[in-house]
């Protein structure tokens, strides 16, 4: 049984380890880095090196690395060692500060968007001493950013870190009003839910689909799915159990708060939490989660799968974002409050981020838009792609009080009487939750649901810190000018609520009556990726980013271009996958079972004069009409692919895989699905979803 507070963080130089290593006058000056963004000295920086080499080569660390977020989504590094030669024909290990601070990778290969040519491979990696360096694999990681030669962005930890000082700078400014001056730092923090399958190694590795494209292309619905809804909280299977009893010990060396696990609602599906961090950290570590999980699956003959749809017909799998403000005095800034003053720095808060979400839905649309999540939203416990904020009723009817000018009458406090007197009572919460809303109140965080179980967190959170930013900003300005706070506090409350009270809705975000009715409210409904993608620079967005130094014009079209391309490449790798499947699989499987089947019914015939082979004519013939549909769709899909123009731009091609690939697929897999129901078991080509969803145990 390991010892946690002794297992935890034991491969990361945190403050423990810095507090102990280092001296106090460089411990203060990287504290004071940390704390207030000032720039460390590289004398500091060489004994922060130096410690930090010691520190790893003690625990078996022979190289180095600067970990870096580039913008594929995922994480990268390049490994050196701390080896230098010396002049007897020997090695001793050294690790100064500059190899510290600064990296420099092959930027060529990475997604730019346009900002560099492929011949231009120079990049540079900078150390960001907000997040601590960790031993992973026998190697130390130093968390980085990442950027062009020129000093463009190229990854996802950048604008995060930026965006980060946009909200600290604007919310200072609101605090400062409020009488706050105690408050010299506020920093958002994260909980990110993590939401994955777990399937038999063995059974994923003869699923092509699997293990190209990380989902099924093909697959009948099974007899049972969830319906029975005996997964949800379920007891945890033991090969189930003993990986995540490894994946926390993992996870806890590294730092990572990991929490909460269970079963998920569909069969093979699970659940991770952490507990609440810096959003910096968070990002982090969730990139390290998913890295672990699929690791430490591979070593019990598992395989993890963070697609966000995997199987077609029930839940997919989703990363729950829970946003909150917080101040260096341990203020949670979207806590109510019991006083006057802190209702009203409350409120204020609250309509900054339901502002925010009105003006940018655009970009809270974008910030999750990837090819798998637009299979996994709008159902299956994924909110729609429409953007909309739940409060609850109690709060809802707090602000259109306000609004209206009306005095409010609180709630009497309800207690939950459950009928058994060996029950105790408790209090009632004042509203239930809404899992089907994609921005969630949850008494003082925000729940962005709408985050996709593979993606990374940085952009959503970006999205959030920044409009956030502006609001504030614009209310700062304001009430810096105010002649009376307290009567232009209540105004911008009051008018902030009329203006976009059509953000909130607190029903059932599924119902198609709601679609319609978002319509008449003159919200956005961005069904499909390049939808999303096309409208992230439009003016005001750029305007937005550019006043906060998130990003520069440049970098907003880069990353437009970034999302088009990979769009395209993701469904194409699909499409040519499920081509090679069904011809090469399917297909042949199908024939095969047909020429069993009617030589069966030869054998019958010529065995008993007059015999009736009704039965497995019927089969035969509907057989051979699926057969033939599937023949044509398989051309049809090729045909699709192949009127692509490749030399297109990247924005018109993805419209074209989305509106004519995409739909081709969808009716290459009916037919397919159809085939599979209709084939003997033995002659399917490959697991089907009972194997798939129920084979761990």
């Amino acid at each position: 049984m390991a010892n946690v507070p002794e297992l935890f963080s034991c491969m990361v130089f945190d403050d423990r380890v810095m507090k102990q290593r280092l001296p106090d006058d460089t411990y203060k000056a990287l504290k004071n880095t940390i704390e207030t963004g000032e720039q460390l000295d590289i004398s500091i920086a060489n004994v922060v090196a130096s410690a930090m080499k010691d520190w790893a080569v003690e625990k078996g660390v022979t190289h180095f690395t600067h970990w870096f977020q580039p913008m594929t989504g995922i994480t990268a590094e390049k490994h050196d060692s701390f080896i230098t030669p010396t002049e007897d024909g020997q090695v001793i290990m050294e690790f100064s500060g500059k190899e510290l601070i600064k990296g420099e990778p092959d930027a060529s290969s990475f997604p730019s968007g346009g900002l560099r040519a492929t011949f231009e491979a120079r990049g540079y990696t900078a150390w960001d001493p907000t997040s601590y360096a960790f031993i992973k694999d026998n190697t130390l990681c130093i968390p980085t950013a990442f950027c062009s030669y020129g000093g463009e962005s190229l990854d996802k930890k950048t604008p995060l870190l930026r965006s980060m000082e946009a909200i600290n700078k604007q919310a200072l400014r609101i605090l400062k009003l409020f009488g706050k001056d105690d408050v010299t730092h506020v920093n958002t923090t994260v909980g990110a839910e993590q939401e994955y399958f777990l399937i038999d190694k063995e059974v994923y590795n003869k699923r092509r689909d699997l293990v190209i494209t990380g989902r099924t292309l093909f697959g009948a619905k099974p007899s049972k799915g969830q319906e029975l809804e005996d997964h949800y909280f379920g007891v945890i299977k033991p090969r189930v159990s003993a990986f995540m009893k490894e994946l926390d010990e993992e996870l806890w060396k590294l730092g990572v708060l990991s929490k909460t696990k269970h079963n998920e609602a569909a069969p093979a599906q699970h659940e991770l939490a952490p507990v609440f961090t810096s959003t910096n950290i968070a990002t982090d570590h969730n990139q390290i989660t998913m890295e672990m999980m699929k690791k430490v699956a591979s070593k019990h003959g598992l395989a993890c799968l963070l697609h966000e749809k995997p199987f077609a017909g029930v839940n997919g799998s989703g990363k729950h974002n829970n946003w909150s403000m917080s101040t260096n005095t341990g203020k949670n800034l979207l806590n109510p409050g019991k006083s006057p003053s802190e209702n009203a720095q409350f409120l204020l808060f609250l309509t900054a981020v339901i502002k925010a979400v009105d003006d940018y839905q655009d970009l809270f649309r974008y910030s999750i838009a990837t090819p798998g999540n637009d299979h996994r939203l709008g159902g299956d416990e994924a909110p729609p792609a429409i953007v909309s904020i739940f409060l609850g009723d109690e709060l809802t009817d707090i602000l259109t009080s306000i609004a209206e000018g009306k005095g409010y009458s609180k709630q009497k406090a309800k207690y939950m009487e459950i009928g058994a007197a060996v029950l105790p009572k408790f209090p009632q919460d004042t509203t239930d939750r809404n899992r089907t809303s994609p921005l969630a109140f949850t008494g003082n965080k925000f729940e962005f649901r709408m985050v996709g179980s593979g993606a990374s967190i940085s952009g959503p959170n970006v999205t959030l810190n920044t409009s956030v930013a502006e609001v504030l900003s614009q209310f700062a300005d304001k009430l810096e000018k105010a002649k009376d706070f307290n009567k232009e506090l209540n105004k911008i409350i009051k008018q902030t609520i009329k203006d976009h009270k059509r953000i909130i809705f607190n029903g059932n975000n599924y119902d198609a009556e709601w679609v319609q009715e978002a319509q008449i409210r003159g919200l956005l409904n961005l069904e499909r990726s390049p939808m999303a993608y096309d409208i992230f620079d439009a003016q005001k967005n750029i305007d937005l980013f550019t006043k906060h130094n998130i990003f520069t014009k440049a970098e907003v079209q880069s990353r437009k271009d970034i999302h088009f391309e990979n769009y395209c490449k993701v469904i194409k790798i699909e499409a040519t996958t499920m081509l090679e499947m069904a011809r090469r699989e399917i297909f042949p499987a199908a024939v095969e079972y047909s020429s069993v089947l009617s030589g069966e019914i030869i054998s019958k015939k010529s065995a008993v004069a007059g015999i009736s082979c009704r039965a497995e004519e019927n089969v035969l013939i509907k057989l051979g009409d699926e057969m033939n549909n599937l023949s044509d769709a398989i051309d049809e899909l090729e045909t699709v692919l192949s009127s692509i123009d490749a030399n297109a731009p990247e924005r018109e091609k993805s419209f074209a895989y989305c509106n004519e690939v995409v739909p081709a697929m969808e009716r290459l897999r009916t037919f397919a699905d159809r085939i599979e129901t209709m084939m003997g078991r033995d002659f399917y080509p490959f697991p089907d979803y009972t194997d798939l969803l129920f084979s761990v145990n």
